[in-house]
């Protein structure tokens, strides 16, 4: 009874890993490559799958999803004999797992290699300050030549990014220096062209505050001629209404000479011809009114006036 047991044992055993082998369980977005007798059957997609035990293997399990993967920085002569480090980052998916398989054997290192000789291909024909501007076109070519020669290992290069570009340290000081020389021009150059634009403003400010100056003095002064002509003609004809005699005038003429000599800065002033007239005038009222002082008062008076018209006439003479 004990040897039938254990090959009972034994041939339960064979069944469960018969099981095991035989029931294939594919992850989503994976697939799985059997071969027969090392030979390619089928591709197995995910889901729930029967193969043959012992007779089927599985070759390899590929993730269809897309997968980053980063190199490390390549030294790369550009077109000016100048030496750069280039990191590059590539974004592919795998759209045939039997080409991914059998067409390369190893289809990471692949890429690796392609994207290494694209890439000195493509900056060896730029020079640096190309190089550091042209990162959309280095891109593109390498995604190009990538996806054409990818393509029959079902590989699709989705993608292809650099991440950085590290010229030399020197090539890196002179650049800075250029920066902070540029950036320094810069700043002169807003700087003069603040103030030029601050002078014009203040110019403008000026001339614009002169011309309105100009123009209330202008305004004032012909405000102020019409008012002193609306005055001498307001006095004018007042005077006229009036129809002053030759005497008033005169009197008036003799006060308003004190006036004309005031001041001084009154050196010389000429006296009009006319005032002989307002003099006559005025010494002919001036006798017409002592005439009738001496009528009233005798002959006694008309000497003693006399005499005193003697005392009085000699201070003048002197």
């Amino acid at each position: 009874m004990a040897p039938v047991i254990i090959v009972l044992i034994v041939l339960v055993v064979l069944v469960f890993i018969a099981l095991i082998k035989t029931i294939q369980v594919i992850p989503q977005a994976s697939a799985a490559i059997v071969e027969r007798f090392g030979r390619y059957t089928r591709t197995l997609n995910a889901g729930l799958n029967i193969v043959v035990p012992f007779i089927d293997t599985i070759r390899n399990r590929i993730d269809l999803r897309e997968q980053v993967v980063p190199f490390p920085p390549q030294p790369v002569i550009t077109q000016d004999n100048l030496v750069v480090n280039i990191d590059t980052v590539i974004y592919y998916q795998v759209t045939d797992a039997r080409a991914a398989t059998y067409e390369v054997a190893s289809y990471i290192q692949a890429i690796e290699q392609l994207t290494v000789t694209t890439l000195r291909n493509i900056i060896g024909g730029m020079d640096l300050e190309r190089t550091l501007t042209s990162r959309e076109e280095i891109n593109a070519a390498l995604r190009g030549v990538l996806d054409e020669a990818t393509g029959k290992w079902g590989i699709r290069v989705n993608r292809v990014e650099l991440k950085a570009i590290e010229p030399p340290t020197s090539i890196q000081d002179s650049m800075e220096k250029q920066m902070r020389a540029d950036r320094d021009k810069r700043a002169a150059i807003l700087q003069a062209e603040g103030v030029r634009q601050s002078e014009i403003l203040r110019a403008e400010g000026e001339k614009q505050s002169q011309i309105l100056r100009a123009e209330g003095e202008a305004k004032a002064a012909a405000l102020r001629a019409e008012g002193e002509a609306q005055a001498v003609r307001t006095v004018f004809e007042a005077i006229h209404a009036g129809d002053p005699d030759q005497k008033l005038l005169s009197y008036q003429y003799l006060q308003m000479l004190p006036k004309i000599a005031e001041g001084d800065a009154n050196k010389l002033w000429i006296v009009p011809s006319e005032i002989g007239d307002a003099l006559k005038g005025l010494s002919g009222a001036m006798g017409n009114l002592g005439a009738m002082g001496g009528g009233s008062g005798g002959g006694t008076s008309s000497n003693s006036g006399g005499a005193g018209t003697e005392r009085r006439e000699k201070p003048s003479i002197d």
